[in-house]
Order: structure tokens, then sequence, then C-alpha cells
């Protein structure tokens, strides 16, 4: 890896209780830290196995925190341009 790139490290917390589980997506960039949130249900129907409901509570803590993460781009580059920024919609 070049000398001058950054590292940025991304942590997902996982938690389940009563057929929920619970991602939060953590991105650490030095500067910021940045969240995303995400939940699945199990249906009471279906056989239990919590690795479908962690991977799709992360999948949807990961696309929440990229958007919010846009949003923040967005904002900076508008910023600096002195406008207004479009906000990413979730």
């Amino acid at each position: 890896m070049d000398e001058h790139a950054k590292r940025w490290h991304a942590t997902i917390f996982l938690s389940e209780e009563d057929g929920a589980t619970t991602a939060e997506a953590r991105l650490e960039t030095g500067i910021d830290t940045i969240h995303g949130h995400g939940t699945a249900r199990r249906d009471p129907a279906d056989a239990e196995d919590e690795g479908i409901g962690a991977e799709l509570a992360a999948g949807r803590a990961l696309i929440k925190l990229g958007r919010r993460l846009l949003g923040l781009t967005e904002e900076d580059i508008a910023h600096l341009e002195g406008r207004t920024a479009v906000h990413v919609h979730e």
C-alpha cells in the first residue's frame, strides 16, 4: 500500500433479541465517526438461522452509513462552492 494512503476502519456491532437482529456500522475516518443502523426481524414461521438476520441487518446498516457518507460529502462540496447541498435520500 502507498505510504501516503489513508486507512479508515469500519466496525459492525450486532445484537440479537427475540427474533430481531440489530446492527450498528461505524466508520472511523480519523477525523469523524459516521454511523449507520439496520435491523432485521425473523418471521416466527421461518427456521432460525442467525446468520441471515445478521447479514440483512449489517447490509442495511452499511447502506445507511454509505448514504450518510455521501450526504456529508455533498454538504462539504456545497460549502466549498458556497451553495446549498442537495441531500441524499435514504
